[in-house]
């Protein structure tokens, strides 16, 4: 019995992605491996492209991979809400938005320096290279606490 469905350079094509990021989101778990042909070949589902879609939906409104595995899991949760994903969502935009601040502060420091340093002398009176061993501007905002702010 011939098997029906895409293999994985129509599938990569009808995605838009390609066959290695196809491989790596199957080994990541995003992807369910598919039965093969007699021949070996990959034979996946047509579901399988929408989604890749949503996977790679998913990653441009900045989910990591890990955060789109628990969102695909959800949409097959028959006992999840949409207060679930929502709440998913949020978290997202308060990471968004420390991670906005902190590259304002770097925008803010560059410029600062670029400031002091006026392009001219030697290399080793350069003002913004003097200033690199010193700079701490807090630029890794802490996801762990995405899930207090949430739940307050």
């Amino acid at each position: 019995m011939a098997l029906k469905g895409l293999t994985a350079g129509k599938l990569a094509r009808a995605a838009v992605v390609n066959v290695e990021t196809l491989r790596y989101y199957e080994r990541r778990g995003l992807i369910p491996e598919p039965p093969r042909k007699e021949s070996g070949y990959r034979v996946y589902p047509e579901t399988a492209v929408e989604r890749l879609r949503f996977i790679k939906g998913a990653q441009a409104l900045g989910f990591t991979l890990e955060e789109i595995r628990d969102l695909l899991d959800l949409r097959v949760d028959e006992h999840a809400h949409r207060a679930d994903v929502r709440r998913r969502a949020q978290e997202k935009v308060l990471f968004i938005e420390r991670k906005i601040k902190a590259l304002q502060a770097m925008h803010d420091a560059l410029n600062d320096l670029i400031e002091q340093c006026h392009g001219d002398g030697p290399i080793g009176d350069c003002p913004i290279l003097e200033a690199m061993p010193h700079v701490s501007l807090g630029l890794h905002p802490e996801p762990e606490r995405q899930h207090e702010e949430i739940s307050r």
